[in-house]
C-alpha cells in the first residue's frame, strides 16, 4: 500500500496538460475498458493517468475480466478453484481468486458450488499524519516499528525470504546466550599475570547466582534463568539480619527456615507453566480437580478462590490454613480414615478426597475402603500425572513437617522415585518432559542406564547432601539436548567453584602447602577439561575472543599458553583488528601471542615475508632466522638485491640466534664481502698498490673469510633438491671468488677451497688470476 500511493504520488506531479499523442492513447484506453472513464470522471483524475496505475499497480483490464469470468457461477462446470501457489500477504485488488475457498464439503464425493463473485477493495493512500507509525519510527521498545520500513523481512520472486541479518528459532544455536553470559562474567573477572607472567582470570566474589539472574527479565521462566534463581535461592549468600542474634545455633536454624522458604518460592514460579498448562487442558474438569491442580502448584490464594466459587466454604476455610500445623493434619488425617472405616470414602468425589489428603500430609497413596459394588473405593496415587519438581513440591509444601530441612524433604522424594514407584516421577531433564513427537527431534540417545538426571534436581541434591561431589551434577544432557553443550556447567563450575567456594570438583589434587593455607589450591584435570571443551565450543560457533577469555580460566600456567597459542594458530584467519584489539586490551594477551598465530598463517598462506616479519614482531627470532636463511636469502643472492639481503640479517646480529655463526651470518659476510672488496681493488689501483695498515688488516680478513665461506656455504643451503638452493650457492661462490681474485688472487689457491658449487669459468679465471699473480712476483723477484 505504501508503494502505491508513492508512485501514486510521482504521477500527481507530472504536468496536467498531455500533448496529443496521449490524449489519443487515453480514447483507446478508454475503448479497451470503458469503465475507466466514468470513474476517473467521478474521481477528478485523468483517465490515462488512471489506465497507466491500473496497469503498474493492479492487474491489466483484460486479466481484471478473465478473473471475474472465472469467479462467476458456471453450472454445467462445479468445481473448486484453489491457487497453484499462495502468497502469504495477496492483494485485495487482485481479487479473491487467489484465496483458497474456505469452505468444507461433507465427502470427496460431494461438489460445492464457487463463491458469488465479491468486488475486489482498493487500496487508498494514508497519509502520513493520520498513520497509526506516523513519528514513531524511532521508537525502540517496539522491534516490530522501530525503522520498520527500512528493515521488515519480506517475499521476494520465487518464495525467496528477503531478511536482514540471521534467522534464528527456537532450535538454533546458543551463540547470543554464551555472548552475554560471557561478557558478564568478564565484566566481574580480574586478568592479571600468574607467578610465571602468564595471564590469568581471576573471578571476583560478586560474580553470583545473583548476578547472572539479573541478565534475564523477571518474566523469562525458561530454563536458563530458572537454573540461576535456583541457585540463588540454594547458595548465594543473602543477609537474613541475624546478627543481633546471640545463641549461633538459633541463627542457624533460621537461616535454614529461610533457605527453605527460599526454595518454596523458586518452586512455586518454577511449576506455574506446569500448573497452567494443565488447568487449561481443564476446562471441563470438576472444581476439585481445578482445586487440586491448583494446590499441586502451591496457588493456595486461588485454590481457596476456586473452592468458594464452588460452594464449599468450609473446605476454603480448610484450605487457607495450608499448611497448617501437626494439630490441623492430624485431625484432617482421623477424617479421612473415619471415612475409610466406615466406607463413606466411596461416596466421596475422588478430587474432593486428594484435596483432604494433601491438607492432611498424605502426599503419595491415598488408601481406600476397597469395597464392592456401590462402596468401592479404591486407592488414590496422588502424585500420579504430575512431572518431577511438583512431585518434590508435594513433599516440600505437603509432606514434611514445617521443621523438616530441604536435606530432609530431598530424601524422601529420592527414596520414592528411586523406587520404581510408577507415581513418582523421576527427575528427568526439561527436554525429556516435552511431547514425545518434540522428542524424537532430538538427535542424541544414552541407553536407559546412563540417563542423567535434570540439572534442577542436581543443583538440590549437592545442596542437601554434603558428600555429593561437583563433578557429578555438570553432565551436558543434564542441561540440554546435546553432549557437547558445556556452557552452563561451566558458569556453575566456576560460580560454585572459584566464586562462592561451596563445593569443588572430586579429582581436585591437594597442594604442597601447609595444612590449614585456603589460598593455596591444587590441580584439577576436570577444571581444565571443563574449560578446554566450552572453549572449543565457541571456537566451532567463531566467537574467539570469548573461547580465549575462557582458556584463561586453565589453572596449569604451560597448559594455558598451549592451549590459547593453539586456538589463536587454528583461528589466525579471524584475528582481524577487531578481534586483535579485544584480545589485548580486554583479554590483556600478549600482542606477540596474536602476531606468533597470525605469522603461522602468513606462511601456510604462502607469504614468507609477512611470516618473517610476524615473528620479528613476535620477538621469535629463531623463527625469523630460519625463514630467512631458507627462504628469503636464495632469492635476494640470486636477485643479487644485497640491501635486501643486508636488512634481512642485520636485525639479528648480536642477538643470541641458535645457528647464528655457520648461518645467517654467512650472508651478513657476504654482502659485507661484495661491498668492501671492490673498494679495497679501486684503493690498490689509485694508490699504486699501497693501502692503510687498516685497510691491509681488511684485506687479509677478508682473504682468510671467504675461503671459510665457501667451505660452508653448501651447508647454509642443505636442501640440494631445491633448485633455488643450488642456484644461491652458485651465486655466491662465484661472487666470492670472482671479488676476491681481484683483489688477492692467491688467497683461493692457498686455501685450497673444495667445493663442488665452483663453475667451470670461475675456475679457469681463478687458475688464471692465481698464474698471472704468481708471474708477477716472479719478475718483481727477478
Amino acid at each position: 500500500m505504501e508503494q502505491h500511493g508513492d508512485r501514486r504520488e510521482e504521477d500527481e506531479e507530472t504536468e496536467e496538460e498531455e500533448d496529443s499523442r496521449q490524449r489519443q492513447q487515453t480514447r483507446q484506453a478508454s475503448r479497451v475498458d470503458p469503465t475507466i472513464t466514468p470513474w476517473a470522471r467521478q474521481l477528478g483524475v485523468d483517465p490515462q493517468k488512471m489506465h497507466v496505475m491500473q496497469a503498474a499497480l493492479f492487474r491489466m483490464p483484460e486479466e481484471e475480466r478473465a478473473l471475474k469470468a472465472m469467479n462467476e457461477a458456471q453450472p454445467s462446470k462445479k468445481r473448486l478453484l484453489l491457487p497453484s501457489r499462495a502468497r502469504k500477504h495477496s492483494r485485495d485488488s487482485e481479487g479473491d481468486g487467489l484465496r483458497a475457498d474456505s469452505r468444507q464439503r461433507a465427502s470427496f464425493a460431494h461438489d460445492i458450488d464457487p463463491e458469488p463473485y465479491r468486488p475486489s477493495r482498493k487500496y487508498v493512500r494514508v497519509e502520513s499524519s493520520a498513520s497509526a507509525f506516523g513519528g514513531l519510527e524511532n521508537a525502540a521498545v517496539d522491534q516490530g516499528l522501530y525503522l520498520g520500513r527500512s528493515f521488515r523481512v519480506g517475499w521476494g520472486p520465487g518464495g525467496t525470504l528477503v531478511h536482514l541479518g540471521d534467522l534464528c528459532g527456537p532450535a538454533g544455536t546458543s551463540y547470543t546466550q554464551a555472548a552475554r553470559l560471557l561478557t558478564h562474567h568478564l565484566a566481574h573477572t580480574v586478568i592479571e599475570d600468574d607467578a610465571d607472567g602468564v595471564p590469568f582470570a581471576n573471578p571476583l566474589p560478586a560474580l553470583s547466582f545473583a548476578s547472572f539472574v539479573s541478565q534475564f527479565p523477571a518474566t523469562d521462566h525458561s530454563f536458563e534463568p530458572t537454573l540461576f534463581r535456583l541457585g540463588h535461592a540454594l547458595f548465594d549468600s543473602i543477609d537474613f539480619r541475624l546478627n543481633s542474634i546471640p545463641d549461633a545455633s538459633v541463627r542457624q536454624r533460621i537461616a535454614e527456615i529461610r533457605r527453605k522458604t527460599e526454595l518454596s518460592k523458586w518452586l512455586k514460579m518454577a511449576v506455574s507453566s506446569a500448573t497452567d498448562a494443565d488447568l487449561r487442558g481443564q476446562l471441563d474438569a470438576k472444581w476439585s480437580t481445578t482445586v487440586f491442580t491448583l494446590l499441586t502448584g502451591y496457588q493456595v490464594g486461588r485454590a481457596c478462590d476456586a473452592t468458594m466459587d464452588s460452594g464449599n466454604v468450609k473446605l476454603a476455610s480448610l484450605i487457607a490454613q495450608c499448611p497448617g500445623d501437626a494439630a490441623f493434619r492430624g485431625d484432617l488425617e482421623e477424617q479421612l480414615e473415619l471415612w475409610r472405616t466406615q466406607k463413606i470414602d466411596a461416596h466421596i468425589d475422588a478430587g474432593t478426597r486428594r484435596i483432604y489428603a494433601l491438607l492432611a500430609g498424605i502426599v503419595n497413596t491415598l488408601e481406600g475402603s476397597h469395597g464392592s459394588g456401590l462402596e468401592q473405593c479404591p486407592d488414590v496415587d496422588l502424585a500420579a500425572g504430575l512431572d518431577w519438581k511438583r512431585a518434590f513440591g508435594l513433599q516440600l509444601w505437603f509432606g514434611m513437617p514445617m521443621d523438616a530441612s530441604i536435606a530432609e524433604v530431598f530424601r524422601e522424594y529420592d527414596a520414592l522415585w528411586a523406587d520404581d514407584r510408577a507415581s513418582v516421577a523421576a527427575p528427568v531433564p526439561w527436554y525429556k518432559e516435552r511431547p514425545a513427537a518434540e522428542q524424537s527431534e532430538t538427535a542424541w540417545t544414552l541407553p536407559a542406564s546412563a540417563q542423567p538426571p535434570d540439572a534442577l534436581y542436581a543443583l538440590i541434591k549437592l545442596f542437601a547432601d554434603s558428600e555429593c561431589s561437583l563433578s557429578s551434577i555438570l553432565s551436558p544432557f543434564s542441561f540440554g539436548v546435546s553432549p557437547a553443550d558445556y556452557r552452563l556447567p561451566w558458569h556453575l563450575y566456576i560460580i560454585l567453584s572459584r566464586c562462592l567456594r561451596v563445593r569443588d570438583l572430586a579429582d581436585r589434587e591437594a597442594s604442597g602447602a601447609a595444612e590449614g593455607d585456603e589460598d593455596v589450591e591444587g590441580h584439577s584435570p576436570s577444571a581444565d577439561l571443563l574449560a578446554n571443551s566450552y572453549a572449543s565450543q565457541l571456537e566451532q560457533l567463531g566467537m574467539v575472543q570469548e573461547a580465549a577469555f575462557v582458556l584463561l580460566h586453565l589453572e596449569s600456567s604451560t597448559g594455558r599458553v598451549k592451549a590459547i597459542k593453539e586456538l589463536l594458530t587454528r583461528c589466525a584467519d579471524k584475528l582481524d583488528d577487531w578481534v586483535t584489539r579485544g584480545l589485548v586490551g580486554s583479554l590483556k594477551l600478549p600482542m606477540a601471542w596474536i602476531n606468533e598465530a597470525k605469522a603461522v598463517y602468513a606462511l601456510d598462506s604462502g607469504k614468507v615475508y609477512d611470516a618473517y616479519e610476524l615473528y620479528l614482531a613476535a620477538g621469535l627470532y629463531d623463527a625469523a632466522h630460519d625463514l630467512a636463511v631458507l627462504e628469503l636469502a636464495p632469492d635476494a643472492v640470486i636477485r643479487q638485491d644485497l640491501l635486501l639481503l643486508r636488512e634481512l640479517f642485520e636485525v639479528f646480529n648480536g642477538r643470541p640466534i641458535t645457528g647464528w655463526s655457520l648461518r645467517g651470518k654467512v650472508f651478513f659476510d657476504y654482502v659485507a664481502v661484495l661491498t668492501r672488496l671492490p673498494q679495497l681493488r679501486d684503493r690498490i689501483l689509485q694508490g699504486d698498490g699501497m693501502l692503510t695498515e687498516d685497510e691491509t688488516a681488511d684485506l687479509e680478513h677478508y682473504a682468510r673469510a671467504v675461503p671459510k665461506m665457501l667451505n660452508i656455504l653448501p651447508d647454509v643451503l642443505p636442501d640440494r633438491s631445491n633448485v633455488r638452493h643450488n642456484a644461491a650457492v652458485t651465486e655466491m661462490t662465484n661472487k666470492l671468488v670472482y671479488h676476491l681474485d681481484r683483489t688477492k688472487p692467491l688467497a683461493i689457491a692457498q686455501s685450497q677451497v673444495r667445493t663442488p658449487f665452483f663453475s667451470e669459468a670461475t675456475r679457469t679465471k681463478s687458475l688464471h688470476s692465481t698464474m698471472y699473480e704468481k708471474f708477477l712476483r716472479t719478475v718483481e723477484v727477478a
